[in-house]
Formats: C-alpha cells, structure tokens, sequence
C-alpha cells in the first residue's frame, strides 16, 4: 500500500465545494491539495473581458446569464486588486494560498509574462480579517459555480 501525498481537484473562489468536508480531511491525515483552474479558467484573471469573454466550455457557469451573475466575484477580486496593487490574477492565486498552508494552486500558463505575474503572488500577503472578510464576502453571493450540467454523463463519474 502506497500513503496518500497530495490530491488535485479544482479549487479557486468562484468553486469552494470541497472546503467543508475534504479540505479539513486533507489537512487532519496530511495530504497536500494542489487545485487546478484557481483561476477559473481565466474568468478571475486580468485576461477576462466581459464584452469579448468566450469559453469553449460547456460548462453552466459560463453561460450568458452565469456570467452576468457571476460578475459580482470579478468586482470583489478587482475591488481587493486596487488596495493591494495587484493584478486580479495575482490575488486570486494569492486568496487561494491564503486558505491553508498544504494548498498549492495550479495556475497554468504557456506564457513567460504570465509566470512571472503567478509567481508575483506569492507576494501578496493577506491577514487573517481580509481572508475572513473575502471568504465571508463570497459565502453570501449567489454564484453559478456549475461545472456540468445535472444529471451528466461527467458529473456521475465525478466524485470531488
């Protein structure tokens, strides 16, 4: 039997489904968690353009009225990027480090600029009131974090 190091799932502010019941579990037995897409396929980066957003994903939260919906997490993340003098991709990375120490995000790049901005990140430091002021903050927005449709043939083999 080989121990249990580290679990990749998604994770980033717009889907925090596994924070109640996997993260603690995570950091009780000591595994690190390495989630992907902590920039929700580039929907809480600088990259993302409300009038020329287009996603080849079919996923429900990037539907037309999701987005719409959604925007209220890209003014927060914006919002907290001015106080900081941040970009909005560095404080979603940053936010994402700040919840445990065993959580190291998968940002995904093919560009040197962009790797250089993720990296500049781990230079955002957020005291415990501002992580719990953002995490109280999104706990009360109605956010469309879908990432298939109900019933689907992925979200029936998907247990995360």
């Amino acid at each position: 039997m080989c121990p249990l190091t580290a679990v990749e799932s998604e994770y980033s502010m717009m889907w925090r489904e596994l924070e109640n019941k996997h993260i603690p579990l995570f950091e009780e037995l000591g595994i690190g968690f390495v989630p992907f897409a902590p920039l929700c396929k580039v929907f809480l980066s600088d990259a993302y353009d409300k009038n020329g957003f287009h996603v080849k994903l079919n996923a429900p939260r990037f539907s037309e009225e999701a987005l719409k919906k959604n925007q209220v997490v890209v003014d927060l993340v914006n919002k907290i990027a001015k106080e900081k003098k941040a970009i909005v991709a560095q404080i979603s990375l940053a936010w994402v480090l700040a919840q445990k120490d065993f959580i190291v995000p998968i940002p995904g790049t093919t560009k040197l600029e962009r790797l250089k901005e993720n990296i500049k990140a781990t230079e955002i430091k957020f005291t415990k009131a501002e992580v719990e002021s953002m995490n109280e903050a999104l706990s009360q927005m109605d956010i469309e974090s879908r990432r298939f449709e109900p019933d689907s043939d992925f979200e029936k083999r998907v247990d995360l």
